[in-house]
């Protein structure tokens, strides 16, 4: 496999001493200030609207949607496209409904909520749950898979890939969320510029394969040759239909993943928490915009690379030690591909992905175990300069753990992206039936949250596990509400697992609050749900294209 070259490093080595330079500029300088919490975990009041929408895109794009998502592209095609595209119409209702509640109610955190609209059991309990979650799953399969990708494009030895990705990503965490929010915005451009190189460049060898030129016959000659790569929702019967089950995709456990993710997660909603609503509403609704753009940079290549297979080009590059076709082979051989210097540019975008990624969950683990353990439980006269210490020792331990346990998570077993995926589905439900149910139903009582939390993580457990595949739900067949499937099985028509068990939950915290009502509640009324007729016209906009496009590509 083609390595990088001399100019490739250069370029990269640009993007490095760009990003590294600013962090550290900006950490020596706050050094001279009185930080405060607020400051370092938000950096209150500092960061702009396109400096929030830059930063929720590098927190979230890494290394498993370049190397998982295009190699999901090369198999199934377009079709994983709906993480992306979903979550553009997801972002829109985070900001319509989510972000009122937590500004309005001063909420900095995602335990603080809990505890603000429960009770001190059910925050400490998702406390530490959070704090397992993102450290064991999401920090080490980030710093893993990246590491990974790094070391397979450039040759250099896994284990200081992963030592050098995690010393960069702490050079940035350091400085505070100011600090990851800017640099941020330079990540974002190495990472669009260098990925639509790398599209660019796939269609028109696609192109240039056919005996053609340019990108639009290259995309011409992929919705003909790979058509069944260009299918939004997968008919029952379809290979991949276990994975992205038909109309389940667009009103089933999808909404349940996506609003979770993008509502109820620190990690993600932690980039807008130190904002006025305005600009934070303004920053969701540039980050669902360049959502609606990654699919061309992560699932395309993927596509691209799956027609040249077919052409009779990478047989032997697509084979894993086993022999077999690995479909997470297909975005490292396209990198190699690339002429020398817009390889290096490819790969600073990858590695952009990765670092920005590791330093937003970094700094939400400090933010968490900082605010919601050390200062509630363990410290609490501590002032804001123990507090932001306390902080920075924490995203340096976290790091650590994170290369020492990384190995050992098996994470390459079965891909990194559907690792993550499970890990995070196992939760979802429950954490989201308790949010969503905190935020409109007064009733709701605290019995009831620690039930979703605790008892919907076990009742997924229990599905994935001990009784998995579909839930036998005949029960329900004389009342309409179940149909028998091919298997003999009766589900409920759209509604898989995830929604299944987020249902119980629901159900069974609107049984306990109309026992017990609770007392406690947020400031919520109907005027904070008014938003700015621009923000008003650029939502319908990311609403109108996402409805085109999978009216287009059904």
């Amino acid at each position: 496999m083609q390595k990088l070259q001399a100019l490739d490093y250069i370029v990269f080595f640009f993007y490095f001493i760009i990003v590294a330079s600013y962090g550290v500029w900006i950490y020596r300088r706050k050094q001279t200030e009185k930080m405060s919490t607020t400051d370092f975990f938000l950096a209150e009041g500092s960061l702009t609207w396109w400096a929030i929408g830059s930063s929720l895109i590098a927190s979230n794009i890494s290394a498993e949607q370049f190397i998982g998502a295009s190699g999901d592209g090369f198999a199934m095609g377009l079709a994983i496209a709906t993480y992306e595209w979903m979550a553009a119409a997801t972002l829109i209702v985070v900001a319509v409904f989510f972000m009122p509640i937590y500004l309005k109610n001063r909420i900095f955190t995602m335990p603080q909520f809990l505890t603000q609209r429960y009770n001190n059991t059910v925050s400490m309990i998702m406390a530490i749950f959070w704090l397992f979650l993102y450290v064991l799953v999401n920090l080490t399969s980030i710093l893993f898979l990246g590491a990974l990708a790094v070391s397979t494009i450039s040759g250099i030895n896994f284990t200081l890939c992963m030592i050098g990705l995690a010393v960069f990503a702490v050079i940035i965490t350091i400085g505070g969320m100011k600090v990851i929010g800017f640099t941020d915005v330079i990540q974002v451009f190495f990472l669009i510029l260098g990925g639509l190189a790398t599209t660019y460049l796939a269609i028109d060898l696609v192109s240039a394969q056919s005996g053609t030129s340019g990108v639009s016959n290259g995309l011409d000659i992929m919705l003909t040759q790979s058509a069944d790569h260009f299918q939004m929702i997968f008919p029952k019967g379809h290979p991949f239909y276990a994975s992205l089950p038909g109309l389940t995709v667009l009103i089933g456990g999808m909404w349940i993943v996506n609003l979770n993710y993008w509502g109820c997660n620190q990690y993600i909603t932690q980039r807008a928490l130190g904002a006025d609503l305005k600009t934070a509403r303004q920053g969701i609704l540039f980050a669902a915009l360049l959502k609606l753009l990654m699919p061309i940079i992560v699932v395309l290549p993927g596509i691209a690379a799956y027609t040249l297979y077919q052409k009779g080009l990478f047989q032997k590059e697509m084979l894993d030690a086993a022999g077999e076709v690995n479909k997470d082979h297909a975005y490292p051989v396209l990198l190699n591909l690339l002429p020398t210097g817009l390889k290096g540019l490819s790969f600073a975008a990858l590695t952009a992905a990765v670092v920005a990624s590791l330093a937003g969950k970094a700094n939400s683990i400090s933010t968490i175990f900082t605010l919601d353990i050390y200062k509630k439980y363990i410290a609490p006269e501590a002032d804001d300069y123990k507090l932001v210490n306390i902080g920075r020792i924490t995203i340096v331990v976290a790091m650590i753990l994170a290369i020492l346990i990384s190995p050992f998570m098996g994470i390459d077993k079965k891909g990194g992206f559907q690792f993550i995926q499970e890990m995070t589905g196992l939760v979802s439900p429950g954490v989201f039936a308790a949010f969503i149910m905190g935020f409109f139903w007064k009733r709701t009582n605290s019995a009831g949250a620690l039930f979703a939390i605790v008892g919907g993580f076990l009742l997924s457990l229990f599905f994935k596990y001990v009784l998995p595949g579909a839930v036998d739900l005949s029960f329900l067949a004389p009342l309409g509400f179940a149909v028998q499937g091919a298997d003999g099985v009766y589900t409920i028509p759209f509604l898989d697992t995830m929604g299944f068990v987020f249902l119980i939950c629901v159900a069974v915290m609107f049984v306990l609050g109309m026992q017990k009502p609770s007392t406690r509640g947020l400031e919520i009324d109907s005027s904070m749900f008014k938003v700015a007729p621009s923000f008003a016209i650029g939502a319908t906009m990311v609403l109108l294209v996402v409805a085109g496009l999978y009216a287009y590509f059904w």
